[in-house]
C-alpha cells in the first residue's frame, strides 16, 4: 500500500519529470501527469523495461543539468548495450545512507574491520559498501575481487571482522582457508552477501566454514546499487528503506499487482534519486511481500529473499526451470552440495538436462543420482541425468556464478 508521504513525493517527481526534455517527458507524451493522484491512477502509468534504458544510451536517462552530475555507474552490458546511470551529489550521499542503515542493521559498529572484495569502477558494488562502512565509521579494507592469497593474508593480518561478497567468492574463500587450515587465524563474525541469487544448502555450507553469521544485501546499478534493501538477525526476507524506494510486486505476465504474500515480479520506484529518476522499473526479479512486523524491531518492511529472475527461466519440454528451484530441490538431498551446473542439449531430436553437482568422495554417488533424478521429476517436472563429481570440481568465481547452460541455439 502505497503511503501518503509517498505518493506527495511521486507527484511531485512526475511533475518535475514532465517539465524537462528528457526520456521520461517523451515516455508519458499523452498522459497528464497532474491526473496522478492516488496509488490507482498511478498503478495505470507504463512500466519502464531496461531496453528503454540500453535505447537511452549514452546520457538519456540526465535528469539534472551537467553541472551537477559528479559520478556515473554503468551495468556490466555483457547481453547487451550498457546502461549508464548517472549521480548528483545527493545521489552519493543517500546511497552511503541506505548503505549504512544496511550495516546497522547487520549490527556493524565502527570498530569493525569491513573486508570489500566487490569490484570497483563502473559497477557499484565496490564502491558502495565502502562508502556506507566509511560512513557508519569502521575501518575499510578495499580489496576489490581476485588474488586470493592476498584477500587471506590481509583477513588475518588485519583481523577483517566482516566479509562483503558474493556468494561464489565467499565459498571460494571459504574453501580456500579450510584448505590452508588456517581457519583459527581468521577473525570473520559476519558476512555481507549479494549479487546473485544463493540457496540454503550454500548458505549453510559458508556459515559453518568461515564461522560467521550471513546476510543478504540487495540492490541493482539501475536503482543506485546494492544497498537499498537488507536481511535482519531474524533471517526472515529484507527490509527495505521505503523514503527511498517504493516497491510494487506484479505478475510478470498480465503486470497486475499480485495480492500481498504471493511471489511476483519488484518493480521499483525512485522517490529522492535526482540524476537518473526511474518510474515504475521492472526489475525481473521474483520475490513476495512479507506481511506483519519483523521480530527485529526494525520500523521497515520487508521482501522475501531474491526466488530467481524471470529472465533467468529456462523452459524445457514445456517446463519452466529457475535456478532458485535447483538450489531448493539439492537442499532436500542428503550428500549433495551446494555446487552444480545444469547443461541442456538437444540430441537427437530431444532436450537432454545434465546436472552436474558436488558430492563428498566417500558418499555413495549412484545412491545420491537416483535421488536426484526422483526429486527433480517430483519437485521440477523434469527428467534430468544426474552427475555427481567431487567438492571442488566445478569452477569457481570470483564474481556472479553461471548455474545454467543453454546449448540448444
Amino acid at each position: 500500500m502505497m503511503k501518503e508521504s509517498q505518493l506527495e513525493i511521486i507527484k511531485k517527481i512526475l511533475l518535475r519529470l514532465s517539465l524537462l526534455d528528457g526520456f521520461y517527458k517523451q515516455k508519458f507524451e499523452g498522459i497528464d501527469l497532474k491526473s496522478i493522484q492516488s496509488q490507482e491512477d498511478f498503478q495505470k502509468l507504463p512500466f519502464t523495461d531496461k531496453s528503454e534504458l540500453r535505447k537511452a544510451y549514452p546520457l538519456g536517462l540526465q535528469a539534472v543539468a551537467d553541472s551537477e552530475i559528479v559520478r556515473i555507474h554503468s551495468s556490466s552490458g555483457t547481453t547487451g548495450t550498457p546502461v549508464i546511470i548517472p549521480y548528483t551529489q545527493k545521489d552519493i550521499a543517500d546511497w552511503a545512507k541506505m548503505f549504512k542503515l544496511c550495516y546497522e542493521t547487520a549490527g556493524l559498529t565502527n570498530l569493525d574491520r569491513v573486508h570489500i572484495t566487490p569490484g570497483y569502477g563502473l559497477w557499484t558494488a565496490g564502491i558502495g559498501f565502502q562508502a556506507g562502512a566509511e560512513l557508519l565509521g569502521a575501518m575499510v579494507i578495499p580489496m576489490g575481487p581476485g588474488n586470493t592469497d592476498k584477500q587471506i593474508q590481509m583477513m588475518m593480518d588485519l583481523k577483517s571482522t566482516v566479509l562483503c561478497a558474493t556468494s561464489s567468492y565467499a565459498l571460494l574463500l571459504a574453501e580456500e582457508i579450510y584448505k590452508r587450515k588456517v581457519k583459527e587465524r581468521i577473525h570473520l563474525t559476519k558476512g555481507i552477501i549479494g549479487s546473485e541469487r544463493w540457496g540454503e544448502k550454500m548458505r549453510r555450507r559458508i556459515a559453518n566454514e568461515l564461522g560467521v553469521q550471513l546476510f543478504d544485501i540487495y540492490g541493482l546499478t539501475e536503482i543506485y546499487g546494492p544497498g537499498i534493501a537488507m536481511s535482519c538477525p531474524e533471517e526472515c526476507g529484507m527490509h527495505y528503506w521505503d523514503e527511498y524506494v517504493y516497491f510494487e510486486i506484479i505478475d510478470q505476465n498480465t503486470g497486475e499487482l499480485v495480492p500481498e504474500g504471493e511471489m511476483g515480479e519488484l518493480v521499483i520506484t525512485t522517490l529522492q534519486k535526482e540524476g537518473a529518476p526511474l518510474i515504475r522499473y521492472r526489475t525481473h526479479d521474483l520475490t513476495r511481500f512479507l506481511p506483519g512486523d519483523c521480530a527485529c524491531g526494525l520500523n521497515y518492511p520487508r521482501i522475501d529473499t531474491i526466488l530467481g529472475r524471470t529472465d533467468d527461466m529456462i523452459k524445457v519440454r514445456g517446463v519452466n526451470i529457475y535456478p532458485g528451484q535447483v538450489d531448493e530441490m539439492l537442499r532436500e538431498v542428503e550428500g549433495a552440495s551446494c555446487e552444480y551446473q545444469v547443461m541442456i542439449d538437444h540430441l537427437n531430436g530431444k532436450d537432454i538436462v545434465t546436472l552436474f553437482f558436488e558430492t563428498e568422495n566417500n558418499v555413495d554417488k549412484k545412491g545420491i543420482e537416483q535421488n536426484i533424478r526422483q526429486h527433480c521429476k517430483s519437485r521440477i517436472g523434469i527428467t534430468v541425468v544426474p552427475k555427481a563429481v567431487s567438492i571442488g570440481e566445478l569452477p569457481r568465481s570470483e564474481k556472479k556464478a553461471t548455474r545454467i547452460f543453454d546449448n540448444r541455439y
